[in-house]
């Protein structure tokens, strides 16, 4: 939440925290756990190195953070102490290549602040997420540059995630106009990275979120009832989100689309047959081969691509040999792991960059089945929350939020103090603005021209809202001075209803 826009703070208490998180571990029948932590910022939270620690402790097999990488850039101990405490994913906001395409964050240097965000939790052994907020006709020229940059950089970027913009907060109030001009989908998204970039087939090349589930399943299978947890998957609705893949070898930079070199709606065809058989482990490993060979395209694939690296990546992504054996072959990934572990998992040629597009809802698109299927709910003080219910209209995040306020930003701040705000062009202090990662200068020096024939912000309409509510009572002004000075109309005499007492009936006799 913005606590200056709604003027109060919704700030968790420590006892708070231990009990959400506990709580969503209770949830019958037991789910194999991820957290993350956002805000506003989640770093600026006295307790954001506790939590982690605490989620690890209650075995959260995944502990995220949704961040600026502020706090990230300035300090490498803050990373490796955000490591060692158990944070394994950092969904880094990532608005465009070069400081211009960063520029309405109001920060001078933000993009040098990402890049040196990147160097130092990859240094620390925290895997990297970009996420980018996508608004049509204001930065969807980024979708090339983005993943050309996650391209060149596969030792330190494994995922990118694309958000197109959701209308909600400030922007529920939108006009027609900047809502038609701004909407953004996921087909919007598969069609920019094709024309920008050359890259993937839209209608051949991306597929649902929800398509995951069926390795999923069959890595269930393959597990056994024994197991501890099952794997993590993903059965929302297939119009919350889409993806796509890139192949990538991290020396050569030699890459291909995986549904190029693997025709996935056969492998998936495949997968679901062999999970319904319900065979031993071995065998159904065997069979896994067996599907992959039949569906494997080598002309179309990298051609230092073997097909035993691409059984590699499925037995290191799904654990299909066994927990023990991947551990020891790749480095464990469960909430354990250490930085000998991330090292060796990074230690595998080939890089399959993820490509994806998250659409949240608004009260212009609501689909009350998608939430029905929501993967992704907010924990709060009252349970849990699907992500768009909260977020959307007079909805559980106004609710929850002034229930349980904690104070006026005023208050807060006489408390608290003012921690360091970063805004109208202010540079972040970094040790060093020196990085490793390639990145195209000619989209770093890019300065984008945006048309403002149609406000471009909620703050924009709002000011041209007080902007022609001004100019009417300037017009009328003007009209009634018109008609008093040149046209000689008096102005209307003030009508009494009801009698008004005369001086003498004042009068209160003694």
């Amino acid at each position: 939440m913005d606590a200056n826009q709604v003027g109060f703070v919704h700030e968790l208490a420590w006892e708070e925290i231990q009990e959400i998180l506990g709580n969503a571990t209770k949830i019958k029948p037991r789910r194999q756990m991820s957290v993350q932590f956002s805000g506003g910022e989640p770093t600026m939270s006295p307790y954001f190195l506790d939590a982690i620690r605490y989620a690890r402790q209650l075995g959260y097999n995944s502990v995220q953070a949704a961040t600026n990488g502020i706090e990230f850039a300035k300090s490498k101990d803050f990373c490796r102490s955000a490591f060692e405490a158990g944070l394994r994913y950092a969904y880094l906001q990532f608005d465009g290549i070069g400081n211009d395409a960063n520029g309405h964050r109001q920060v001078g240097n933000l993009f040098d602040v990402k890049l040196r965000a990147i160097e130092n939790m990859h240094e620390a052994g925290i895997e990297i997420i970009l996420v980018i907020t996508l608004v049509n006709n204001v930065n969807n020229d980024q979708v090339g540059p983005i993943v050309n940059f996650a391209r060149e950089n596969p030792k330190k970027i494994a995922f990118v995630a694309f958000q197109p913009v959701s209308f909600t907060g400030r922007d529920e109030d939108i006009t027609p106009q900047r809502r038609l001009r701004q909407r953004y989908t996921l087909a919007h998204l598969a069609h920019d990275v094709k024309k920008q970039t050359g890259i993937t087939e839209p209608t051949r090349d991306w597929f649902p979120l929800s398509l995951f589930s069926t390795f999923a399943d069959f890595a269930d299978l393959v597990k056994g009832p024994e197991a501890q947890w099952g794997m993590v998957s993903c059965g929302c609705h297939p119009n919350c989100g889409v993806g796509t893949a890139l192949m990538i070898n991290k020396d050569t930079k030699e890459w291909a689309p995986v549904p190029a070199f693997l025709y996935v709606p056969g492998l998936v065809q495949d997968v679901r047959k062999i999970t319904d058989a319900g065979r031993g482990k071995w065998f159904s490993n065997f069979m896994l081969a067996l599907a992959i060979l039949k569906n494997y395209r080598p002309f179309n694939a990298p051609k230092s691509l073997a097909l035993l690296d691409l059984l590699k990546k499925f037995d290191k992504s799904f654990a299909l040999s066994g927990e023990k054996r991947t551990r020891e072959k790749y480095g464990a990934s469960d909430p354990n792991r250490t930085l000998e572990d991330a090292l060796k998992r990074r230690s595998d040629p080939w890089n399959l960059l993820f490509i994806a597009g998250m659409w949240f809802q608004d009260l212009f698109n609501y689909d009350f089945r998608r939430t029905e299927m929501c993967i992704i709910p907010y924990a709060t003080q009252l349970g849990e929350i699907s992500f768009c219910a909260y977020n959307t209209g007079i909805g559980w995040r106004k609710i929850i939020e002034n229930m349980y306020k904690n104070a006026t930003v005023a208050e807060w701040y006489k408390t608290h103090g003012k921690h360091q705000i970063y805004a109208k062009g202010k540079s972040v202090e970094l040790q060093t603005s020196e990085h490793s990662l390639r990145v195209n200068a000619a989209d770093a020096a890019r300065v984008r021209t945006l048309n403002h024939d149609v406000p471009l912000t909620a703050a924009e309409e709002e000011k041209a809202r007080r902007k022609v509510a001004w100019e009417a009572q300037q017009a009328a002004q003007v009209r009634q001075v018109y008609e008093e000075m040149v046209l000689k109309k008096t102005s209307p005499e003030l009508v009494q209803i009801g009698k008004t007492a005369t001086p003498e009936e004042e009068k209160v006799p003694v």
